[in-house]
């Protein structure tokens, strides 16, 4: 099974970027913890992270052959794209939305996630964690969709 992982702008600067909203462990860091859990559930995660809007849809879209599942983490974008929204329905895979802080408890206009109707579900709040908690729900997702193929 290989899950494509997609983070969006400024998420590269964790570790630097305000560590008392979102920590101290770099992206690298928790893409490398997140690769090492997935390997205990036997799955293989692609990452990648840019500040550009069109580079995340092209990622999305490029994984709809390759992969099985989707994990987002737009960071800014979450509040203003459509067009992130309009890939992920695309490819019409299971999609989980993560964020490290709280939206919900953050500014006003961090509140409304464009993105978050095309996904699965959403985990916000559990710093890193989110990716570890995003993996496995999407994980046993698919697992328990696939055994119901196979009846």
């Amino acid at each position: 099974m290989q899950i494509n992982i997609i983070n969006g702008p400024n998420l590269g600067m964790l570790g630097l970027r305000e560590p008392q909203i979102y920590g101290a462990l770099t992206l690298d860091q928790i893409m490398h913890g997140l690769a090492e859990y997935a390997r205990s559930l036997n799955v293989r995660i692609s990452a990648a992270q840019s500040n550009e809007e069109g580079v995340l849809v092209s990622h999305i879209l490029a994984g709809r052959e390759l992969c099985q599942g989707l994990i987002i983490n737009p960071g800014g974008f979450t509040h203003t794209s459509v067009a992130l929204r309009d890939a992920i329905q695309a490819v019409d895979l299971p999609c989980v939305e993560v964020h490290i802080s709280n939206t919900a408890a953050r500014d006003d206009f961090r509140h409304r996630s464009l993105t978050a109707g095309a996904c699965l579900g959403q985990i916000m709040g559990f710093g890193p964690m989110g990716y570890h908690l995003a993996l496995n729900g999407l994980v046993e997702y698919l697992n328990s969709r696939n055994n119901k193929d196979d009846l």
